[in-house]
């Protein structure tokens, strides 16, 4: 995958202790270094860290713990890998600005990260919903941006998956509004993520899965150009729950699902495994190659 190819394999890095998969969980910066090491070694084209579980269910950590969790992850990034740093090329192979996402929904953690780093990309599964200072900072700082559609809170999402018009449409809906706001706030350029697991049930995911190409296609006919999709699908209960064994059992599944992804127009994959996920794109590309 060239510099600016899509899809793209954005690998998972959790700093946290609650994030639903518990081989993801990173115990310090000795495994953060390690984990980021083996994902660009397996070619990984992004770089997801997250010092926050928002997996349902979980409790939010306080930012300044946030914080505490993504510091040294962050310095040693800016030291080795950007500014110059002794592998600072192999971010640039990758993609350079969009290499590196934080996930956050907090915009001081987003300060706080490009006093370090400079650019870089925030995800943000609130859309700005759950810090009104988010967007503004975005803005200003023009960072690239991911908007994830969801409701309510960790604890209380999955009582919120009532839509009388469908999941689809709702979503829909949601990013078109998205887009106004990012509008009002200088946000040029960002990509959407449907939110599979949250504030959805079983089957709802999956009827999102099978609509990801209607909304890539609503969004950019509004847009007047193409809208970019992240899939984050790795693992989650809506693979785990229906073929009733446990995350640490759903690889398989994980691949099937990321494969219908990208054949109903994903660009980007959110995965725990980095391998599995690039393997999954060369097969996308076989595939289409011979349509």
């Amino acid at each position: 995958m060239g510099t600016n190819s899509f899809p793209r394999v954005m690998g998972i890095i959790n700093i946290n202790r609650e994030s639903f998969y518990g081989n993801s969980r990173c115990q310090g910066i000795k495994e953060v270094k390690e984990r980021i090491g083996t994902m660009l070694a397996q070619g990984a084209d992004m770089l997801d860290l997250g010092g926050c579980s928002t997996r349902p269910g979980s409790t939010p950590v306080s930012l300044e713990q946030e914080w505490e969790y993504l510091k040294e992850p962050l310095k040693f990034i800016a030291g080795e890998y950007l500014n110059g740093g002794s592998r600072s090329g192999i971010f640039q192979e990758h993609g350079g600005r969009y290499t590196l996402s934080i996930d956050t929904y907090h915009s001081e953690i987003v300060r706080r990260a490009y006093d370090i780093l400079g650019e870089f990309t925030v995800n943000d599964i609130s859309s700005g919903e759950d810090d009104s200072r988010m967007l503004q900072t975005v803005g200003e700082l023009q960072l690239p941006y991911i908007a994830m559609h969801k409701r309510g809170t960790p604890g209380t999402m999955q009582q919120m998956c009532q839509y009388p018009d469908g999941v689809v449409n709702e979503v829909i809906r949601y990013f078109l509004d998205f887009e106004e706001r990012a509008a009002q706030y200088g946000i040029k350029e960002y990509m959407v993520d449907p939110g599979f697991g949250f504030a959805k049930t079983l089957p709802q995911n999956y009827e999102l899965l099978n609509g990801l190409s209607r909304i890539k296609k609503a969004l950019g006919e509004e847009r007047g150009k193409e809208c970019r999709v992240l899939a984050g699908l790795s693992r989650k209960g809506m693979i785990w729950k229906l073929l009733e064994i446990t995350p640490e059992e759903a690889l398989c599944g994980t691949v099937a699902l990321n494969l219908q992804a990208l054949l109903s127009g994903a660009d980007v994959l959110r995965v725990h495994d980095v391998k599995e996920g690039v393997q999954c794109v060369r097969l996308y590309h076989a595939v289409r190659a011979y349509q």
